[in-house]
């Protein structure tokens, strides 16, 4: 069997292990006889609460933020045509951080908070992609700068509501902005968009294979390539703002998964994109174990983890394709 064939099973039950393994572990740890009790409708009241109304929801929206960002990360590379492209490049974080800020300042509830993350990533999407067109038709290069300026303005703001913010909402703010599951208690809007989207985006593969080549090659070969690059634009651009309003700001995902995914699979975009589905939500499942057990009952945010995650193995990953 051929090693791509092999590397979505391993994923699968990869997944399923790293989900085990986040609702066994925290400050009560579970053994897997308990854990398994409780999974089949059994166990004591206690274990009951712990897992199905705490781990189990947190676990699930860990490994579909991951999922969500890790497929946002492989489109922006194929859209951008840059390996270094993930899916905050484009100021989509930094106007949902505003939103959060915002909504956080006014004394609103999580619920609250979420929308308005959600409602800045969806604006800071329009002001780039308006600023970006121009008279004229939008290109790669123009579009990331675009992103970028527009991120440091973000960038900007943020810091003026962290200067003038209350001392005692500061703590909850910036744990929102490194990234922070602690509230995400319903799991399930960021499971339907990741499914959705890989089943949308899995038939345009081979489109999008051609894609990465350049719009010229593309072109030649019977793709429509300006209507697939705002297909790929408006669906990473809505699933970055869903990731970013379950988790906050939760670095390197998108672009550390997608790099070790073509290093194994090649850059058969068919392949590449349920697959980093898979690893990505296994790597946000198994930091946001680490991030709730390192210092138990003390809790890190999870960006923190994925930061000392991410860092060295892009180093290593620029070491390598010196």
């Amino acid at each position: 069997m051929s090693r791509p064939a092999l590397v979505l099973p391993i994923l699968l039950g990869a997944a399923g292990l790293s989900l085990g393994i986040a609702v066994a572990l925290g400050s009560v740890p579970l053994t897997p006889t308990e854990t398994l009790a409780v999974l089949t409708g059994g166990g004591e009241p206690l274990h009951r609460t712990l897992i199905l109304e705490l781990r189990l929801p947190r676990a699930l929206a860990a490994f579909a933020t991951g999922g969500l960002l890790a497929v946002a990360g492989a489109l922006m590379q194929v859209l951008l045509r840059n390996p270094l492209a993930d899916p905050y490049v484009l100021g989509l974080s930094g106007g949902a951080a505003v939103g959060a800020l915002l909504s956080m300042l006014a004394g609103l509830g999580m619920a609250m908070v979420s929308g308005a993350a959600f409602a800045g990533a969806l604006l800071s999407t329009l002001i780039v992609f308006g600023l970006a067109h121009g008279t004229g038709s939008w290109t790669p290069t123009r579009l990331l700068l675009t992103g970028v300026v527009v991120a440091a303005g973000w960038g900007a703001f943020i810091s003026f509501l962290l200067a003038v913010s209350p001392t005692t909402e500061l703590p909850g703010m910036l744990y929102w902005l490194m990234g922070d599951l602690s509230h995400a208690h319903s799991p399930w809007p960021a499971w339907i968009v990741l499914v959705v989207v890989v089943l949308v985006a899995m038939p345009l593969g081979r489109s999008l294979n051609v894609l990465a080549r350049g719009p010229l090659q593309a072109a030649a070969l019977g793709v429509a390539v300006r209507p697939l690059e705002w297909t790929l634009y408006g669906v990473a651009a809505l699933v970055t703002a869903t990731a970013v309003t379950m988790a906050g700001s939760v670095g390197f995902v998108g672009l550390i998964v997608p790099h070790m995914l073509r290093l194994v699979l090649g850059n058969d975009q068919r392949l590449i994109l349920p697959a980093s589905a898979l690893a990505g939500g296994i790597l946000l499942t198994l930091a946001d174990t680490l991030a709730r057990t390192l210092i138990a009952p003390q809790q890190l945010p999870v960006g923190v983890i994925t930061a000392m995650l991410g860092v060295p193995v892009f180093l290593y990953l620029l070491y390598r394709s010196r």
